[in-house]
């Protein structure tokens, strides 16, 4: 999706961090926005910032606030062409001890918002027949399996795999569909966890292998000190454009996806030297 003059995107999470500014950046190209968030505070401020913009409250857990959302988009603009499912939280600790309502909190979020966004979605983009663009919000932690973040790991390697399988299934009807995989942007994402069911301590999580120099440091610390999340919202607009399947944003991490992928291909190899695999080979599936 080239030309973006006059085309209409949704964005979740658009109240603060990455969702403002993708929403700043796509504002600045031309394109009405639709801010989306459950933040009333912060979609005021930021309608205010973005003229001509709309805003609606959307809590991407519950299917029927998105397709509430989805119908006043409709009604604001006429149409829809991007969409950004970008609303998300953090959640690590210790395996064995994360509550399961914490566990089914952040998947509801994480994962099952990016789902409810598609899904509710599509049909409008297609109705059109202009084509159109999705944008989903994984992370480097969806390549990177961090021993303590495994909630978080877990819903955003589902966001990857899942966005994978839509880029392949979008693409013929004008659709594209592009992962982003932020590391570290200046963002609240540190203290996402404060709202999660429980209400149990926050543990404090020290990334393993990502860090600067490497130097360990708290990933609130990390956070805090990385990229200005405008910077980033004009790569997404640049990458959308050019219909990226992978939306990176950190090339030192560099070294996280080339680790998993040469560990991958080792025990891939390693299958495939056994003659009693190959002998008893029936499908590759």
């Amino acid at each position: 999706m080239q030309d973006l003059a006059g085309k209409v995107a949704f964005v979740t999470g658009a109240a603060s961090g990455i969702g403002l500014a993708i929403a700043r950046s796509m504002h600045q190209s031309g394109m009405k926005v639709m801010l989306a968030d459950i933040d009333a505070d912060g979609l005021a401020q930021a309608a205010s910032e973005l003229e001509g913009s709309a805003t609606v409250i959307c809590d991407v857990r519950d299917p029927a606030s998105v397709q509430a959302a989805a119908d006043a988009t409709i009604e604001t603009f006429g149409k829809v062409h991007a969409v950004v499912n970008n609303a998300g939280v953090g959640l690590g600790g210790r395996p064995g001890s994360i509550p399961l309502e914490d566990w089914r909190w952040i998947v509801d979020i994480n994962l099952m918002g990016v789902v409810h966004g598609v899904e509710i979605f599509t049909p409008l983009i297609r109705s059109h027949g202009e084509g159109g663009h999705f944008i989903n919000t994984a992370s480097m932690a969806g390549h990177w399996a961090h021993p303590n973040m495994g909630p978080y790991c877990a819903t955003k390697f589902a966001v990857v795999g899942y966005s994978e399988c839509l880029h392949e299934a979008l693409a013929p009807e004008g659709i594209g569909v592009s992962v982003l995989c932020p590391g570290f942007v200046r963002t609240n994402i540190a203290n996402g966890g404060i709202n999660r069911p429980s209400g149990t301590e926050i543990p404090r999580v020290i990334p393993q292998g990502g860090e600067s120099g490497g130097v360990p440091a708290d990933a609130s610390d990390l956070v805090a000190n990385g990229m200005p999340p405008e910077v980033l919202g004009d790569w997404v607009i640049e990458c959308m454009q050019r219909d990226a399947r992978y939306i990176f944003t950190h090339p030192d991490m560099g070294p996280l996806i080339d680790g998993r992928h040469a560990m991958i291909k080792a025990e891939f190899e390693r299958s495939a030297a056994n003659a009693t695999l190959r002998a008893n080979q029936t499908s590759q599936g």
